[in-house]
């Protein structure tokens, strides 16, 4: 069993950067695929980045390509999603998620869940 913490959410203004973590107990995430989501207010959740457990593939959803990048972080055991130039349409709450031994990450297909943190960009 996998247990998922995100860390780092907190209030910025539009135009900032903020950079949430992922940290995980249970096992190492070495070989998970990990996925960054977020669920806005009154929307459903939907994937924003994704780092493949054995490649070094990451994809992006096209509202954040060249903005957000998702990142191993070996050093501090953790995947981290630093988000630059924030808009307002970012607020949501993010969540990680991981899947095992996986080049891609499908929400359905996600195993584990963190509780997920907010970011809200003001404007």
């Amino acid at each position: 069993q996998v247990q998922l913490v995100e860390s780092g959410g907190g209030l910025v203004q539009a135009g900032g950067s903020r950079r949430l973590s992922c940290s995980g107990s249970g096992a190492p995430l070495d070989y998970y695929a990990i996925g960054w989501f977020r669920q806005a207010p009154g929307k459903e959740r939907e994937a924003v980045a994704c780092a493949s457990s054995h490649t070094h593939r990451a994809d992006y959803a096209d509202s954040v390509e060249g903005r957000f990048t998702i990142s191993r972080e070996y050093a501090k055991k953790t995947i981290d999603l630093q988000m630059d130039s924030l808009k307002p349409e970012d607020t949501a709450v993010y969540y990680c998620a991981a899947v095992w031994y996986q080049d891609n990450c499908p929400q359905e297909d996600m195993q584990f869940w963190g509780n997920g943190t907010l970011v809200t960009v003001s404007s």
